[in-house]
């Protein structure tokens, strides 16, 4: 008997004893990660771009960001379709080629995790620990997803629009589902993408279709898209009423927040990074150039200020030549240090409606949307910078591999760094998605996780 991936995954994880070889064997498809990236997690996949990304007007694809909830799918071109139902007066089915008869529309558009920055965030929060790279700026090419759904014909009643994609759940682990409001659906410029670069999507980043939402964060960047459908209502699904969601006002560090009294990410926040010189570098005497990118979220970038002093006093940078609406800016300054001493030097971005980057985060109790502005100290006069020692992982004791390692790797683990409060959550959520936590074993992993990962 043949089955479909829906069936094996179903069988990998629902029956008693093929869950763990099923697993192990989808993560052995998602290859090997890319040398050149920061490995977050190897499975599922997340990489971060390098600071060194930051000098590229368009990101290399190779060197763009990958996020990815649950497993990558392997889909067949071929045999896939994109569905467009709910409240719309004539459901489609429509192939690849159907979908290259609308008009071709191509942007320039920052795609930024709405996690960008949550290693910074203190107290930690769980989740992935990004720093800098989390966000990337490609072409995009595609059509108009209000094209699409002008085919179908809306109803008057429609008031937002689920996407989902062929990637499969694991176990109890909800399905990757996002709206957005019908307003941003038939925005000219939000896309149902097939093309980044000027080649077609690559496996890791939604092929062979995914959206784009310029200006907003990337977790309504659905990837893999195969179904798109219309509702008259708000979305329940846990990625909307549980997940990507902060507080409309800030909260003591630390606060538990009740989802229901918070709000959906939407928009990105103006932010600058600076790839050179880095943090930490010794720069012989004379004339240094700083040099990064700075983008915004809907409303477009309209400078970034440089100082050399930690903030007493700032400069306009110079703005590059290449730009687009929704795009990053590549920028420089020049600074003519003095012979010898320590200096901090920071950027900051300030958008088309005024909003500046701030000098200190409101804190969220899941780390979205920082921006706050990057401090890099920098040591003029002689001398080389000596490097931290990298840290080694330690041996990984059987319970924790046989209840926490088959669904994502050590090193997913090993980025957080968490209190024993927020790691027995974390163990709770995980046993409550399908995870084997055998109760006699529970205090020896929260001792693990506890001791090795806990707040630096």
């Amino acid at each position: 008997m043949k089955l479909t991936r829906r069936q094996w995954l179903h069988l990998c994880y629902a029956v008693p004893g093929a869950g763990l070889a099923g697993r192990w064997a989808l993560q052995a498809a998602e290859g090997t990660p890319p040398a050149n990236m920061i490995i977050r997690s190897a499975r599922p996949e997340d990489f971060e771009m390098p600071l060194e990304g930051f000098l590229h007007w368009l990101t290399p694809t190779d060197r763009f960001f990958v996020r990815t909830h649950l497993y990558r799918p392997k889909v067949d071109a071929a045999v896939w379709r994109l569905r467009v139902e709910g409240e719309v007066r004539t459901p489609l089915t429509l192939d690849m080629a159907a979908l290259r008869q609308l008009p071709r529309v191509e942007l320039v558009s920052v795609l930024e995790c709405a996690g960008n920055g949550r290693g910074f965030y203190r107290p930690t929060v769980p989740g992935a620990q990004w720093r800098y790279g989390a966000v990337g700026n490609a072409r995009w090419a595609g059509v108009r997803l209000a094209d699409v759904l002008r085919k179908a014909g809306l109803k008057a009643g429609a008031k937002q629009v689920l996407l989902n994609g062929a990637d499969v759940p694991m176990g109890a682990v909800p399905d990757f589902q996002r709206t957005v409001e019908i307003s941003k659906a038939v925005h000219p410029d939000t896309l149902l993408a097939f093309e980044m670069n000027g080649a077609p999507l690559p496996e890791s980043h939604g092929f062979p279709l995914r959206l784009v939402v310029p200006g907003w964060a990337g977790d309504s960047w659905v990837k893999w898209v195969t179904n798109i459908q219309v509702l008259d209502r708000d979305f329940d699904g846990f990625f909307m009423k549980t997940a990507y969601r902060r507080p409309p006002h800030p909260v003591e560090p630390g606060t538990a927040v009740d989802p229901a009294k918070m709000q959906p990410v939407t928009g990105i926040r103006p932010k600058s990074v600076i790839a050179t010189p880095l943090d930490g570098q010794h720069v012989g005497p004379g004339a240094v150039t700083l040099r990064g990118a700075a983008w915004a979220g809907e409303a477009p970038l309209a400078r970034v200020d440089v100082s050399t002093d930690n903030g007493r006093t700032w400069r306009p940078a110079r703005l590059g030549a290449d730009r687009a609406r929704y795009g990053w800016r590549l920028w420089e300054a020049e600074w003519n240090p003095p012979p010898a001493g320590s200096y901090v030097l920071m950027a900051r971005a300030t958008d088309t409606a005024g909003e500046i980057q701030p000098l200190a985060q409101d804190w969220n109790p899941s780390g979205y949307l920082w921006n706050v502005v990057q401090q890099v100290r920098v040591t003029v006069g002689q001398g080389a910078a000596v490097a931290a020692p990298a840290e080694s992982l330690p041996t990984f004791p059987p319970e924790v591999k046989a209840s926490c390692v088959g669904c994502h790797g050590e090193d997913m683990m090993a980025g957080q760094r968490l209190t024993r409060a927020q790691w027995e959550r974390e163990l709770d959520k995980m046993t409550r998605w399908g995870a084997s936590v055998k109760p006699a074993d529970r205090p020896a992993i929260l001792d693990f996780l506890a001791g090795h990962f806990g707040p630096r």
